[in-house]
């Protein structure tokens, strides 16, 4: 294998396959990044078995051939490089040949015949959509995905295909994210559960034109996405996921209407108190058209006042502070509304005009 390629290019790759790399592996193999030299493209690989990313750089190829190198090491070499063109060349000792410049270093490689096949799909599902829409969708509703192993099931964010709009849902026991976007097209309506960690890639690399059309190939037990020459493909969780339709509140006693930014700067200054308190607590007092917001610990409290238009009962309830503040980050409407059963039910936020997204949040009881 003999090739020349420009660090920069080389650099971008090598940064977005690494991603796929095993941390912790009993098989070397894992852990490393494929190169394979064809035609006029470097083509490189990562996987460690659950999520597996490809990228395809231009390159002059002299001799066509594939090696697997060491990824940390490899990754950490090639980004200091990115302002050089670089010569890779396989020696009869398997070490890759790296030439810059003047310079060169050697690293010694493992066989490409070891390295597990990235899978391919075969006539699989296919839904188009917006590259915007794809984005929007993934981080308006990732950050509620549980991060513990109790449940595996809610590590990932349930899509549901169906009338030609994506919902995608996400939940860990104690908030939920509901998201819908529309499609451009869909082959069948289905449902599937994809990892979190896959789809935070993906959103990484949904850049460009944000009317660009992206299409996601679904099949079986594996999700695909392909855009700007990097494929990601990952494993789909597999199981029942909660039926969350069950979680959300039928009867709505009160609905408050409120500015979203002075709702989130508020918080922000609550919470530099409820951080410092173990249950990370801000109580609202709604009455009339006041919304009170206050917290505490043991170095004094902060109480916010802030003007709504309620339509319904006046009502107290306390909320962990992060889990409303990091909702109110992903929201971009000017106004909302927060709707609220009773002090013990969950509360949603919705937005005042469309039912593009919805958020759950439980209260924490108040004790007297």
């Amino acid at each position: 294998m003999k090739l020349i390629c420009e660090g920069l290019d080389l650099s971008d790759a090598v940064l977005k396959v690494i991603k796929a790399t095993a941390s912790k592996t009993t098989n070397p193999i894992l852990e490393g990044i494929k190169l394979r030299a064809s035609e006029d493209t470097l083509t490189l690989s990562a996987t460690d078995l659950e999520i597996s990313i490809e990228k395809v750089i231009p390159a002059d190829v002299k001799i066509e051939g594939e090696v697997v190198v060491p990824g940390k090491f490899f990754a950490d070499f090639i980004k200091k490089l990115s302002n050089e063109q670089i010569e890779l060349s396989l020696t009869d000792k398997n070490a890759l040949k790296i030439k810059y410049t003047d310079s060169e270093g050697f690293i010694q490689c493992m066989n490409a015949d070891e390295f597990p096949e990235i899978k391919e799909l075969v006539d699989p599902e296919t839904i188009v959509l917006k590259r915007k829409d794809l984005r929007d969708l993934i981080n308006r509703t990732i950050f509620s995905v549980a991060i513990d192993d109790a449940r595996p099931i809610l590590k990932g964010c349930l899509f549901e295909i169906s009338n030609k709009t994506i919902t995608s849902v996400a939940l860990d026991g104690y908030r939920l994210a509901l998201t819908k976007k529309p499609l451009i097209s869909t082959t069948a309506e289905f449902s599937c559960i994809v990892p979190a960690r896959t789809l935070a890639e993906i959103a990484k690399l949904v850049e460009g034109n944000d009317d660009d059309e992206t299409e996601v190939l679904i099949q079986k037990n594996y999700l695909l996405v392909n855009v700007n020459n990097t494929k990601v493909i990952t494993r789909l969780l597999d199981g029942e996921f909660i039926n969350y339709k069950q979680v959300i509140p039928q009867s709505i006693n009160s609905v408050v209407t409120i500015n979203k930014k002075q709702l989130e700067f508020g918080l922000e200054r609550a919470s530099l108190l409820a951080r410092m308190d173990k249950n990370n607590l801000v109580k609202f007092e709604i009455k009339d058209k006041i919304l009170t917001m206050s917290s505490a610990s043991d170095i004094g409290n902060v109480t916010e006042n802030i003007t709504i238009a309620l339509d319904g009962k006046d009502i107290v309830i306390a909320f962990n502070a992060r889990y409303m503040s990091e909702c109110m980050r992903i929201i971009e409407d000017d106004f909302i509304k927060i709707n609220f059963t009773s002090s013990i039910a969950p509360c949603t936020i919705t937005s005042t005009d469309n039912d593009e997204y919805l958020y759950l949040i439980l209260p924490v009881r108040i004790v007297s």
